[in-house]
Protein backbone atom coordinates (compact mmCIF):
# COMPACT_ATOMS: atom_id res chain seq x y z
CA UNK A 1 0.00 0.00 0.00
CA UNK A 2 1.46 3.50 -0.89
CA UNK A 3 0.70 7.04 -1.54
CA UNK A 4 1.77 6.77 -4.99
CA UNK A 5 3.90 3.91 -4.40
CA UNK A 6 6.21 3.69 -7.87
CA UNK A 7 6.46 -0.14 -8.14
CA UNK A 8 5.36 -0.57 -11.61
CA UNK A 9 3.28 -2.78 -14.01
CA UNK A 10 4.56 -2.56 -17.06
CA UNK A 11 2.68 -3.37 -20.72
CA UNK A 12 2.04 -2.34 -23.88
CA UNK A 13 -0.60 -1.74 -26.78
CA UNK A 14 -0.80 -2.41 -30.37
CA UNK A 15 -1.49 1.45 -31.05
CA UNK A 16 0.42 2.86 -28.13
CA UNK A 17 4.08 2.84 -27.01
CA UNK A 18 5.51 -0.21 -25.74
CA UNK A 19 6.64 -0.59 -22.58
CA UNK A 20 3.20 1.06 -20.57
CA UNK A 21 3.67 1.47 -17.20
CA UNK A 22 1.02 1.76 -14.33
CA UNK A 23 2.93 2.93 -11.05
CA UNK A 24 1.94 0.93 -8.08
CA UNK A 25 -0.41 3.15 -5.96
CA UNK A 26 -0.42 1.42 -2.55
CA UNK A 27 -2.18 -2.25 -1.79
CA UNK A 28 -4.92 0.13 -0.82
CA UNK A 29 -4.56 2.65 -3.37
CA UNK A 30 -6.83 4.86 -1.44
CA UNK A 31 -5.66 4.31 1.71
CA UNK A 32 -2.15 5.83 1.13
CA UNK A 33 -3.19 2.92 0.12
CA UNK A 34 -3.58 0.55 0.14
CA UNK A 35 -0.20 -8.00 -5.71
CA UNK A 36 -3.03 -9.46 -8.29
CA UNK A 37 -5.13 -12.47 -8.56
CA UNK A 38 -4.38 -14.86 -11.35
CA UNK A 39 -5.54 -17.49 -9.31
CA UNK A 40 -5.53 -21.08 -10.83
CA UNK A 41 -7.14 -22.34 -7.47
CA UNK A 42 -10.61 -21.49 -6.26
CA UNK A 43 -10.41 -19.62 -2.31
CA UNK A 44 -10.50 -21.99 0.37
CA UNK A 45 -11.56 -19.95 3.15
CA UNK A 46 -9.83 -18.94 5.88
CA UNK A 47 -10.89 -19.05 9.25
CA UNK A 48 -9.14 -15.86 10.25
CA UNK A 49 -9.30 -16.08 13.89
CA UNK A 50 -6.95 -17.88 15.69
CA UNK A 51 -7.18 -21.43 16.29
CA UNK A 52 -5.39 -23.92 18.35
CA UNK A 53 -2.62 -25.10 16.81
CA UNK A 54 0.41 -26.24 17.33
CA UNK A 55 4.39 -25.19 16.70
CA UNK A 56 5.39 -25.26 13.28
CA UNK A 57 9.54 -23.87 12.90
CA UNK A 58 10.29 -23.53 9.05
CA UNK A 59 12.80 -26.04 7.66
CA UNK A 60 16.40 -24.93 6.72
CA UNK A 61 16.66 -26.76 3.34
CA UNK A 62 20.14 -27.49 1.73
CA UNK A 63 21.21 -24.22 0.63
CA UNK A 64 24.40 -22.85 -1.11
CA UNK A 65 25.68 -20.50 1.68
CA UNK A 66 27.59 -16.96 0.55
CA UNK A 67 26.43 -14.80 -2.27
CA UNK A 68 25.32 -10.91 -3.40
CA UNK A 69 21.44 -10.75 -4.19
CA UNK A 70 20.66 -7.58 -6.68
CA UNK A 71 17.44 -6.61 -7.35
CA UNK A 72 17.00 -4.04 -9.60
CA UNK A 73 13.87 -2.55 -9.46
CA UNK A 74 12.34 0.81 -11.47
CA UNK A 75 11.95 3.46 -7.78
CA UNK A 76 13.24 3.14 -4.49
CA UNK A 77 11.86 2.62 -1.28
CA UNK A 78 9.82 6.02 1.01
CA UNK A 79 10.75 5.48 4.05
CA UNK A 80 11.55 2.29 6.66
CA UNK A 81 8.46 3.33 9.30
CA UNK A 82 5.85 0.06 9.03
CA UNK A 83 3.18 2.26 11.02
CA UNK A 84 3.18 5.06 8.59
CA UNK A 85 4.56 3.86 5.12
CA UNK A 86 2.06 2.14 2.57
CA UNK A 87 5.00 1.95 -0.31
CA UNK A 88 4.89 -1.73 -1.56
CA UNK A 89 8.83 -0.85 -2.55
CA UNK A 90 9.15 -0.01 1.07
CA UNK A 91 7.32 -2.93 2.55
CA UNK A 92 9.22 -5.85 0.46
CA UNK A 93 12.33 -4.34 2.32
CA UNK A 94 11.50 -3.80 5.37
CA UNK A 95 9.58 -6.99 6.22
CA UNK A 96 12.97 -9.03 5.65
CA UNK A 97 13.86 -7.16 9.45
CA UNK A 98 10.54 -6.69 10.72
CA UNK A 99 9.04 -10.04 11.38
CA UNK A 100 4.94 -10.78 12.57
CA UNK A 101 3.57 -13.00 15.25
CA UNK A 102 1.86 -15.55 12.19
CA UNK A 103 2.74 -15.15 8.66
CA UNK A 104 0.86 -15.55 5.26
CA UNK A 105 0.88 -18.83 3.85
CA UNK A 106 2.27 -19.40 0.23
CA UNK A 107 -0.96 -19.45 -1.39
CA UNK A 108 -2.25 -16.61 0.60
CA UNK A 109 -5.35 -18.23 1.83
CA UNK A 110 -4.15 -18.31 5.80
CA UNK A 111 -1.88 -17.74 8.02
CA UNK A 112 0.72 -19.72 9.91
CA UNK A 113 3.08 -20.24 13.20
CA UNK A 114 6.22 -16.98 12.41
CA UNK A 115 7.29 -15.42 16.16
CA UNK A 116 4.67 -16.92 17.92
CA UNK A 117 4.69 -20.94 17.84
CA UNK A 118 1.29 -21.61 19.04
CA UNK A 119 -1.88 -20.10 19.46
CA UNK A 120 -5.75 -20.25 20.28
CA UNK A 121 -8.42 -18.49 20.89
CA UNK A 122 -10.56 -18.06 23.87
CA UNK A 123 -14.27 -19.55 23.71
CA UNK A 124 -15.97 -16.62 23.54
CA UNK A 125 -14.14 -15.18 20.73
CA UNK A 126 -12.82 -12.11 22.54
CA UNK A 127 -9.06 -12.92 23.23
CA UNK A 128 -6.43 -14.93 21.53
CA UNK A 129 -3.35 -16.08 23.62
CA UNK A 130 0.00 -16.20 21.28
CA UNK A 131 3.14 -18.38 23.08
CA UNK A 132 6.20 -16.72 21.50
CA UNK A 133 9.19 -18.73 20.15
CA UNK A 134 11.69 -19.22 22.52
CA UNK A 135 15.54 -18.04 21.91
CA UNK A 136 14.29 -14.90 18.96
CA UNK A 137 16.86 -12.34 18.75
CA UNK A 138 16.90 -8.81 17.86
CA UNK A 139 19.77 -7.79 15.52
CA UNK A 140 21.44 -5.71 18.55
CA UNK A 141 21.68 -8.66 20.51
CA UNK A 142 18.69 -8.20 22.76
CA UNK A 143 16.03 -11.51 23.36
CA UNK A 144 12.70 -10.58 22.13
CA UNK A 145 9.74 -10.71 24.81
CA UNK A 146 6.02 -10.07 25.32
CA UNK A 147 6.86 -6.07 26.21
CA UNK A 148 8.40 -5.85 22.49
CA UNK A 149 5.51 -7.42 21.54
CA UNK A 150 2.92 -5.20 23.45
CA UNK A 151 4.85 -1.95 22.85
CA UNK A 152 5.19 -2.72 18.51
CA UNK A 153 1.34 -3.35 18.15
CA UNK A 154 0.13 -0.70 20.41
CA UNK A 155 2.67 1.70 18.34
CA UNK A 156 0.77 0.37 14.96
CA UNK A 157 -2.39 0.91 16.73
CA UNK A 158 -2.31 4.53 17.66
CA UNK A 159 -0.62 6.10 14.75
CA UNK A 160 -3.12 8.77 12.58
CA UNK A 161 -3.60 8.40 9.06
CA UNK A 162 -1.38 5.18 9.09
CA UNK A 163 -1.91 1.54 9.32
CA UNK A 164 -4.07 1.82 12.79
CA UNK A 165 -6.92 0.71 10.64
CA UNK A 166 -6.17 -2.36 10.62
CA UNK A 167 -5.89 -2.80 14.45
CA UNK A 168 -9.39 -1.00 15.15
CA UNK A 169 -10.93 -4.28 16.56
CA UNK A 170 -8.21 -4.53 19.20
CA UNK A 171 -9.32 -3.82 22.70
CA UNK A 172 -5.77 -3.87 24.61
CA UNK A 173 -2.31 -6.41 23.99
CA UNK A 174 -1.88 -8.17 27.67
CA UNK A 175 1.93 -9.83 28.63
CA UNK A 176 1.14 -12.54 31.56
CA UNK A 177 4.93 -13.46 30.93
CA UNK A 178 8.01 -13.25 28.78
CA UNK A 179 7.15 -15.55 26.19
CA UNK A 180 2.77 -15.34 26.57
CA UNK A 181 0.65 -12.31 24.48
CA UNK A 182 -2.92 -11.80 25.07
CA UNK A 183 -4.45 -9.68 22.41
CA UNK A 184 -8.44 -8.67 23.56
CA UNK A 185 -11.14 -7.34 21.32
CA UNK A 186 -13.45 -5.32 21.83
CA UNK A 187 -16.00 -7.86 19.99
CA UNK A 188 -15.34 -10.91 18.37
CA UNK A 189 -13.59 -10.03 15.15
CA UNK A 190 -12.88 -13.12 12.72
CA UNK A 191 -9.72 -11.07 10.75
CA UNK A 192 -7.60 -11.24 13.54
CA UNK A 193 -5.22 -13.77 12.91
CA UNK A 194 -4.75 -12.16 9.36
CA UNK A 195 -4.59 -8.85 11.10
CA UNK A 196 -1.53 -9.56 13.00
CA UNK A 197 0.15 -11.02 9.69
CA UNK A 198 0.03 -7.58 8.30
CA UNK A 199 3.37 -5.94 7.80
CA UNK A 200 2.43 -2.32 10.14
CA UNK A 201 2.40 -5.27 13.62
CA UNK A 202 6.08 -5.94 12.33
CA UNK A 203 7.96 -6.61 15.88
CA UNK A 204 10.85 -4.29 16.91
CA UNK A 205 12.23 -3.52 20.50
CA UNK A 206 10.16 -1.79 22.83
CA UNK A 207 10.70 1.72 23.13
CA UNK A 208 12.59 1.49 19.55
CA UNK A 209 15.79 0.23 21.49
CA UNK A 210 16.48 3.66 23.93
CA UNK A 211 16.49 6.02 20.43
CA UNK A 212 13.34 8.22 19.58
CA UNK A 213 10.98 6.78 16.66
CA UNK A 214 13.23 9.05 13.78
CA UNK A 215 16.25 8.13 14.69
CA UNK A 216 15.00 4.41 15.05
CA UNK A 217 13.64 4.21 11.43
CA UNK A 218 16.56 5.85 9.94
CA UNK A 219 18.84 2.45 10.93
CA UNK A 220 16.07 0.07 12.19
CA UNK A 221 16.31 -3.65 13.64
CA UNK A 222 13.91 -6.72 13.95
CA UNK A 223 14.41 -9.84 14.20
CA UNK A 224 14.48 -11.15 10.26
CA UNK A 225 17.08 -13.05 8.37
CA UNK A 226 18.50 -9.46 7.13
CA UNK A 227 19.80 -6.49 9.38
CA UNK A 228 19.92 -2.95 7.99
CA UNK A 229 23.36 -1.72 6.48
CA UNK A 230 23.34 1.02 3.65
CA UNK A 231 20.58 3.30 1.81
CA UNK A 232 22.18 5.49 -0.55
CA UNK A 233 18.36 7.24 -0.93
CA UNK A 234 17.62 7.32 -5.26
CA UNK A 235 20.22 4.84 -6.05
CA UNK A 236 20.05 1.38 -4.06
CA UNK A 237 19.07 -0.07 -0.39
CA UNK A 238 21.85 -3.22 1.00
CA UNK A 239 20.98 -5.43 4.07
CA UNK A 240 23.35 -7.81 5.29
CA UNK A 241 22.77 -11.18 6.50
CA UNK A 242 21.89 -11.69 10.40
CA UNK A 243 24.35 -14.54 11.79
CA UNK A 244 21.88 -15.11 14.97
CA UNK A 245 18.72 -15.67 12.81
CA UNK A 246 16.21 -17.71 14.64
CA UNK A 247 15.85 -20.14 12.09
CA UNK A 248 18.76 -22.66 11.48
CA UNK A 249 20.94 -22.60 8.34
CA UNK A 250 19.59 -19.17 7.41
CA UNK A 251 19.88 -16.55 5.28
CA UNK A 252 22.52 -18.42 2.48
CA UNK A 253 22.69 -14.89 0.89
CA UNK A 254 25.35 -12.68 2.45
CA UNK A 255 23.63 -9.32 1.12
CA UNK A 256 20.99 -8.32 -0.59
CA UNK A 257 20.68 -4.78 -2.42
CA UNK A 258 17.59 -3.15 -3.97
CA UNK A 259 19.41 -1.25 -6.58
CA UNK A 260 17.46 1.77 -8.28
CA UNK A 261 17.38 1.45 -12.43
CA UNK A 262 14.11 3.50 -13.50
CA UNK A 263 14.73 2.24 -17.33
CA UNK A 264 12.85 -0.73 -18.42
CA UNK A 265 16.00 -2.06 -20.52
CA UNK A 266 18.66 -1.22 -18.82
CA UNK A 267 17.16 -3.42 -15.74
CA UNK A 268 17.25 -5.78 -18.35
CA UNK A 269 20.60 -5.59 -19.90
CA UNK A 270 21.60 -5.82 -16.35
CA UNK A 271 20.14 -9.04 -15.28
CA UNK A 272 21.44 -10.65 -18.28
CA UNK A 273 24.56 -8.98 -18.16
CA UNK A 274 25.12 -11.03 -14.41
CA UNK A 275 24.99 -7.25 -12.76
CA UNK A 276 21.79 -7.94 -10.91
CA UNK A 277 20.02 -11.73 -10.23
CA UNK A 278 16.17 -10.15 -10.24
CA UNK A 279 14.36 -7.81 -12.38
CA UNK A 280 11.42 -6.97 -10.33
CA UNK A 281 8.21 -6.16 -12.86
CA UNK A 282 9.30 -6.45 -16.50
CA UNK A 283 7.16 -5.25 -19.14
CA UNK A 284 4.51 -7.57 -20.29
CA UNK A 285 5.64 -6.93 -23.54
CA UNK A 286 9.11 -7.95 -23.01
CA UNK A 287 8.04 -11.05 -21.91
CA UNK A 288 7.77 -12.94 -24.91
CA UNK A 289 11.69 -12.21 -25.51
CA UNK A 290 12.87 -13.23 -22.03
CA UNK A 291 11.56 -16.44 -22.21
CA UNK A 292 13.58 -17.50 -24.91
CA UNK A 293 16.91 -15.54 -23.35
CA UNK A 294 19.50 -18.15 -22.28
CA UNK A 295 19.92 -18.28 -18.92
CA UNK A 296 16.88 -15.79 -17.81
CA UNK A 297 13.52 -17.29 -16.26
CA UNK A 298 10.29 -15.59 -16.42
CA UNK A 299 7.63 -15.78 -13.28
CA UNK A 300 3.97 -14.57 -13.38
CA UNK A 301 3.63 -14.97 -9.90
CA UNK A 302 -0.38 -15.35 -8.81
CA UNK A 303 -1.23 -11.70 -6.88
CA UNK A 304 -4.32 -9.70 -5.39
CA UNK A 305 -4.19 -6.88 -7.30
CA UNK A 306 -7.67 -5.52 -8.98
CA UNK A 307 -7.94 -2.72 -11.50
CA UNK A 308 -10.89 -0.81 -11.75
CA UNK A 309 -12.68 2.61 -13.23
CA UNK A 310 -13.81 4.89 -10.05
CA UNK A 311 -17.31 6.76 -10.83
CA UNK A 312 -17.70 10.00 -7.79
CA UNK A 313 -21.16 9.17 -6.58
CA UNK A 314 -21.50 12.28 -5.19
CA UNK A 315 -21.28 14.20 -8.47
CA UNK A 316 -24.26 13.86 -10.60
CA UNK A 317 -24.66 11.72 -12.31
CA UNK A 318 -22.73 8.81 -10.82
CA UNK A 319 -24.97 8.86 -7.84
CA UNK A 320 -27.48 7.12 -10.70
CA UNK A 321 -27.28 3.01 -10.32
CA UNK A 322 -27.94 3.18 -14.39
CA UNK A 323 -25.60 5.57 -15.60
CA UNK A 324 -22.74 3.42 -13.44
CA UNK A 325 -24.37 0.25 -14.92
CA UNK A 326 -24.26 1.48 -18.47
CA UNK A 327 -20.47 2.35 -17.93
CA UNK A 328 -19.76 -0.92 -16.70
CA UNK A 329 -21.52 -2.74 -19.42
CA UNK A 330 -19.41 -0.76 -21.78
CA UNK A 331 -15.74 -2.00 -21.04
CA UNK A 332 -14.94 -4.47 -23.56
CA UNK A 333 -12.30 -6.26 -20.57
CA UNK A 334 -11.39 -9.37 -22.95
CA UNK A 335 -9.72 -6.48 -25.40
CA UNK A 336 -8.03 -4.56 -22.76
CA UNK A 337 -6.32 -8.06 -21.44
CA UNK A 338 -5.43 -8.88 -25.19
CA UNK A 339 -3.99 -5.85 -25.86
CA UNK A 340 -3.04 -3.61 -22.88
CA UNK A 341 -1.55 -6.65 -20.53
CA UNK A 342 -0.66 -9.11 -23.94
CA UNK A 343 -2.61 -11.72 -22.28
CA UNK A 344 -1.23 -11.65 -18.94
CA UNK A 345 -4.32 -11.41 -16.90
CA UNK A 346 -7.72 -12.00 -16.52
CA UNK A 347 -11.34 -10.25 -16.95
CA UNK A 348 -12.25 -9.26 -13.58
CA UNK A 349 -15.51 -10.76 -12.30
CA UNK A 350 -15.59 -9.19 -8.52
CA UNK A 351 -13.75 -6.31 -6.51
CA UNK A 352 -12.40 -9.08 -4.75
CA UNK A 353 -9.82 -11.23 -6.46
CA UNK A 354 -9.21 -15.13 -7.43
CA UNK A 355 -6.41 -15.44 -4.77
CA UNK A 356 -7.93 -13.72 -1.68
CA UNK A 357 -9.85 -16.02 0.85
CA UNK A 358 -13.70 -16.47 -0.09
CA UNK A 359 -13.90 -14.77 -3.58
CA UNK A 360 -16.75 -16.70 -5.10
CA UNK A 361 -15.97 -17.34 -8.59
CA UNK A 362 -19.49 -18.15 -9.97
CA UNK A 363 -20.70 -14.21 -9.04
CA UNK A 364 -20.33 -12.93 -13.07
CA UNK A 365 -20.26 -9.27 -12.26
CA UNK A 366 -21.12 -6.87 -15.02
CA UNK A 367 -19.78 -8.11 -18.12
CA UNK A 368 -19.13 -5.85 -21.87
CA UNK A 369 -22.36 -6.11 -23.72
CA UNK A 370 -23.47 -2.80 -25.63
CA UNK A 371 -26.86 -3.41 -26.01
CA UNK A 372 -27.13 -4.11 -22.11
CA UNK A 373 -25.02 -0.40 -21.60
CA UNK A 374 -27.72 1.28 -23.78
CA UNK A 375 -30.84 -0.10 -22.12
CA UNK A 376 -29.04 1.37 -19.12
CA UNK A 377 -28.63 4.16 -20.31
CA UNK A 378 -31.82 5.23 -21.49
CA UNK A 379 -33.48 3.67 -17.96
CA UNK A 380 -31.18 6.45 -16.45
CA UNK A 381 -31.55 10.17 -15.43
CA UNK A 382 -29.44 11.21 -17.99
CA UNK A 383 -30.60 9.28 -21.57
CA UNK A 384 -29.55 11.95 -23.87
CA UNK A 385 -26.20 11.52 -22.60
CA UNK A 386 -23.59 13.95 -20.25
CA UNK A 387 -19.98 15.34 -20.31
CA UNK A 388 -17.15 14.13 -18.03
CA UNK A 389 -13.78 14.39 -17.01
CA UNK A 390 -11.29 11.62 -16.57
CA UNK A 391 -8.40 12.33 -14.55
CA UNK A 392 -5.85 10.54 -15.66
CA UNK A 393 -1.93 10.34 -14.17
CA UNK A 394 0.30 11.88 -16.76
CA UNK A 395 3.03 9.68 -17.81
CA UNK A 396 1.23 6.38 -16.94
CA UNK A 397 1.04 4.83 -20.60
CA UNK A 398 -1.23 2.21 -19.11
CA UNK A 399 -3.38 4.42 -17.30
CA UNK A 400 -3.63 6.36 -20.47
CA UNK A 401 -4.84 3.15 -22.83
CA UNK A 402 -7.41 2.18 -20.67
CA UNK A 403 -8.88 5.78 -20.66
CA UNK A 404 -8.69 5.66 -24.48
CA UNK A 405 -9.99 2.64 -24.22
CA UNK A 406 -13.01 4.01 -22.31
CA UNK A 407 -13.29 7.40 -23.98
CA UNK A 408 -14.30 5.28 -27.53
CA UNK A 409 -16.55 3.26 -26.00
CA UNK A 410 -18.57 5.85 -24.14
CA UNK A 411 -18.92 7.58 -27.06
CA UNK A 412 -21.51 5.34 -28.46
CA UNK A 413 -23.38 5.99 -25.61
CA UNK A 414 -23.57 9.74 -26.19
CA UNK A 415 -21.22 10.10 -22.87
CA UNK A 416 -18.38 12.38 -24.07
CA UNK A 417 -15.43 12.08 -21.70
CA UNK A 418 -12.85 14.19 -21.41
CA UNK A 419 -9.35 13.02 -20.49
CA UNK A 420 -7.46 16.01 -18.23
CA UNK A 421 -3.69 14.51 -16.66
CA UNK A 422 -2.43 15.54 -13.64
CA UNK A 423 0.58 13.72 -11.74
CA UNK A 424 -0.02 10.70 -10.36
CA UNK A 425 0.36 11.94 -6.58
CA UNK A 426 -1.92 14.86 -7.65
CA UNK A 427 -4.44 11.99 -8.76
CA UNK A 428 -4.09 10.33 -6.11
CA UNK A 429 -4.64 13.47 -3.67
CA UNK A 430 -7.65 14.79 -5.89
CA UNK A 431 -9.50 11.06 -5.52
CA UNK A 432 -8.63 10.84 -2.21
CA UNK A 433 -10.55 14.11 -1.45
CA UNK A 434 -13.53 13.12 -4.11
CA UNK A 435 -12.39 16.12 -6.35
CA UNK A 436 -12.96 14.05 -9.58
CA UNK A 437 -15.50 12.35 -11.56
CA UNK A 438 -13.91 9.28 -13.18
CA UNK A 439 -10.83 7.48 -12.76
CA UNK A 440 -8.66 4.41 -12.82
CA UNK A 441 -7.25 2.70 -10.08
CA UNK A 442 -6.36 -0.66 -8.66
CA UNK A 443 -5.59 -2.60 -5.42
CA UNK A 444 -3.52 -5.41 -3.92
CA UNK A 445 -3.68 -6.87 -0.23
CA UNK A 446 -1.98 -7.17 2.17
CA UNK A 447 -3.04 -9.70 4.68
CA UNK A 448 -4.85 -13.42 4.34
CA UNK A 449 -8.77 -11.81 5.11
CA UNK A 450 -10.93 -10.30 2.87
CA UNK A 451 -12.19 -7.71 5.24
CA UNK A 452 -9.23 -5.15 4.66
CA UNK A 453 -10.59 -4.87 1.32
CA UNK A 454 -14.50 -5.38 1.94
CA UNK A 455 -14.70 -2.56 4.84
CA UNK A 456 -12.30 -0.13 2.77
CA UNK A 457 -14.24 -0.73 -0.27
CA UNK A 458 -18.12 -1.04 1.11
CA UNK A 459 -18.30 0.91 4.43
CA UNK A 460 -17.30 4.97 3.98
CA UNK A 461 -16.53 5.39 7.91
CA UNK A 462 -13.55 2.70 7.58
CA UNK A 463 -11.97 6.49 6.59
CA UNK A 464 -11.48 5.01 2.70
CA UNK A 465 -14.68 6.77 1.51
CA UNK A 466 -15.79 3.19 -0.15
CA UNK A 467 -12.80 3.50 -2.49
CA UNK A 468 -13.20 7.09 -3.12
CA UNK A 469 -16.37 6.51 -4.14
CA UNK A 470 -18.78 8.02 -1.88
CA UNK A 471 -20.95 4.64 -2.31
CA UNK A 472 -23.05 4.41 0.77
CA UNK A 473 -25.22 1.27 1.00
CA UNK A 474 -26.68 0.48 4.50
CA UNK A 475 -27.89 -2.72 3.52
CA UNK A 476 -24.24 -3.61 2.56
CA UNK A 477 -22.38 -2.07 5.07
CA UNK A 478 -24.57 -4.28 7.57
CA UNK A 479 -23.11 -7.51 5.75
CA UNK A 480 -19.71 -6.11 6.04
CA UNK A 481 -19.85 -5.64 9.68
CA UNK A 482 -21.85 -8.82 10.28
CA UNK A 483 -19.26 -10.82 8.35
CA UNK A 484 -16.27 -9.47 10.48
CA UNK A 485 -18.00 -10.65 13.15
CA UNK A 486 -18.91 -14.29 11.47
CA UNK A 487 -16.63 -17.41 12.87
CA UNK A 488 -18.39 -20.11 10.77
CA UNK A 489 -16.22 -20.53 7.38
CA UNK A 490 -19.77 -21.71 5.85
CA UNK A 491 -21.59 -18.39 6.79
CA UNK A 492 -18.90 -16.30 6.01
CA UNK A 493 -18.41 -17.99 2.52
CA UNK A 494 -22.16 -17.28 2.00
CA UNK A 495 -21.62 -13.69 3.48
CA UNK A 496 -18.96 -12.76 1.15
CA UNK A 497 -20.80 -14.25 -1.54
CA UNK A 498 -23.67 -12.10 -1.50
CA UNK A 499 -21.50 -9.27 -0.91
CA UNK A 500 -19.51 -9.65 -3.62
CA UNK A 501 -22.87 -10.24 -5.82
CA UNK A 502 -24.80 -6.96 -4.77
CA UNK A 503 -20.95 -4.66 -4.98
CA UNK A 504 -21.16 -6.14 -8.32
CA UNK A 505 -25.18 -5.47 -9.38
CA UNK A 506 -24.61 -1.84 -7.97
CA UNK A 507 -22.00 -1.20 -10.36
CA UNK A 508 -19.60 0.56 -7.41
CA UNK A 509 -17.01 0.48 -9.34
CA UNK A 510 -16.54 -1.11 -12.93
CA UNK A 511 -14.05 -3.73 -12.15
CA UNK A 512 -11.18 -4.42 -14.95
CA UNK A 513 -8.90 -7.13 -15.06
CA UNK A 514 -6.76 -9.12 -12.59
CA UNK A 515 -3.18 -9.57 -13.06
CA UNK A 516 0.03 -11.22 -11.48
CA UNK A 517 3.12 -10.04 -10.11
CA UNK A 518 6.44 -10.14 -14.01
CA UNK A 519 9.88 -10.95 -12.49
CA UNK A 520 12.15 -12.35 -14.32
CA UNK A 521 15.75 -13.78 -12.84
CA UNK A 522 18.94 -15.43 -13.25
CA UNK A 523 19.34 -18.93 -13.91
CA UNK A 524 21.96 -19.00 -10.68
CA UNK A 525 18.86 -17.74 -8.02
CA UNK A 526 17.04 -20.61 -6.15
CA UNK A 527 13.50 -20.69 -4.24
CA UNK A 528 12.85 -16.78 -5.22
CA UNK A 529 8.86 -16.86 -4.54
CA UNK A 530 6.54 -13.94 -4.15
CA UNK A 531 3.42 -14.16 -2.28
CA UNK A 532 0.05 -12.77 -3.21
CA UNK A 533 0.41 -9.27 -1.49
CA UNK A 534 3.90 -9.11 -3.67
CA UNK A 535 6.10 -9.49 -0.60
CA UNK A 536 8.46 -12.45 -0.07
CA UNK A 537 11.46 -14.21 2.01
CA UNK A 538 14.39 -14.01 0.79
CA UNK A 539 15.65 -15.94 3.72
CA UNK A 540 15.08 -18.84 1.25
CA UNK A 541 16.84 -17.87 -0.90
CA UNK A 542 20.69 -18.51 -2.32
CA UNK A 543 22.51 -18.59 -5.19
Amino acid sequence: MSDQSTDALNTSHSEIPAGLRVPMISRRRMLRLGALGIGAFSAAPLLAACGSTSSAQPSSGGSKKGGDLVIVRANDSVDMDKTTVFSNASIWVYQQMYETLVAMTDDGQGVKPWLAESYEMSPDNLSCTLKLRPGVKFHNGQPMTSADVKFSIDESSKTKGGWEFINSAIKEVTTPDDLTVVVTTKYPWAPLLADLSCPNNGIIPKDYGGKTAKEFYAAPIGTGAFMWDTWKKGDFIRLKKNPSYWQAGKPALDTVTWKVVPDDNARSIQLQGGQAQINENPPFSSLAQLKNTPNVKVDLFPSTRTDYILMNQTKTPYADVHVRRAISYAIDRDALVKNILFGNGTVANSFMMPSTPYYDKDTPGLQYDMDKARQEMQQSSVAGGFKTTFLAMSGDSVDAAIAQVLQASLKELGITMDIQNVDASAQHDMTTKLQYEIAHSYWTMDLADPDELVQYALDPTSGGHSFNTGYDNKALIDLVHQAQKEFDKTKRQALYTDIQKQAADSAFLAFLFYTPFPYSQGADVKNFKVLPTGSYHLEDVSL
